[in-house]
């Protein structure tokens, strides 16, 4: 279907940077950087010529670097422990972990900034981990009914069942056919609009089922911000000129 393609791409060297235009039908530029691949995109007007394309991406060098470069300083984050003292986020807030061992059934609860994980004594790595990964299960199961039952009536969608699951590429998916959707256990620790985001878009593919010029219309309209939420949620930076 090379014939329908709507775009086309191309690729630039600027200052040993490889950066991948892609030339569609948009009215700015928009610049993207995706610190993991080491990889630089900029969506460009068709008629704009490549002088001026070269000319926004070299004014916005420190800027392209500043963000590759912080992301080759974070530090690899360690296997956790479960142990006290550790740092686990939930809902986008960092908590330090305390551990105590008492001789009854395990419970998680937060209490200001401590994530508090009460495990029996002797109770090894692995069951702790099981035990708080339950407990970010329930913390999911609690909000997304309440997002669920705001969004039905906004977009005239019939969710039938939602469920949640480890997923290793995806946030979100969507049954169409089951009106079905799952949710990635993740999200428990991000922020909840972050949640929100993923929610209403699997929601969206109830009324469309690509992604497509019509879904992003749907989205743009029940949340304005998606496109900031989606690059939050896939740690992205973005620039664009307005």
């Amino acid at each position: 279907m090379a014939g329908n393609k709507i775009y086309s791409e191309s690729e630039f060297q600027v200052s040993g940077l490889k950066i991948d235009v892609i030339r569609k039908n948009v009215k700015n530029l928009n610049l993207r950087v995706y610190p993991a691949e080491h990889r630089v995109r900029i969506s460009v007007p068709r008629r704009i010529p490549d002088s001026e394309v070269a000319r926004f991406i070299e004014d916005k060098l420190p800027w392209i670097r500043k963000h590759l470069a912080n992301y080759r300083k974070r530090p690899k984050s360690e296997p956790k422990k479960f142990i006290t003292g550790e740092s686990h986020s939930v809902w986008g807030q960092k908590l330090e972990l305390v551990v105590v061992e008492k001789n009854k059934p395990p419970r998680v609860f937060v209490d200001d900034d401590k994530l508090n994980l009460y495990i029996r004594p002797g109770t090894d790595q692995k069951k702790r981990a099981s035990v708080l990964k339950e407990w970010y299960r329930d913390e999911l199961k609690q909000r997304i009914p309440e997002l669920i039952g705001k969004w039905e009536p906004q977009m005239g969608v019939k969710v039938e069942e939602f469920g949640v699951k480890q997923m290793k590429t995806r946030w979100g998916t969507c049954n169409i056919r089951a009106r079905r959707i799952w949710l990635n256990l993740e999200l428990a620790k991000k922020r909840p609009e972050l949640l929100e985001y993923v929610v209403v878009h699997e929601m969206v593919h109830l009324l469309e089922r690509l992604h497509n010029k019509r879904f992003y219309g749907f989205m743009s309209r029940f949340l304005p911000n998606w496109k900031a939420l989606k690059n939050e949620l896939n740690g992205k930076s973005h620039v664009s000129d307005c």
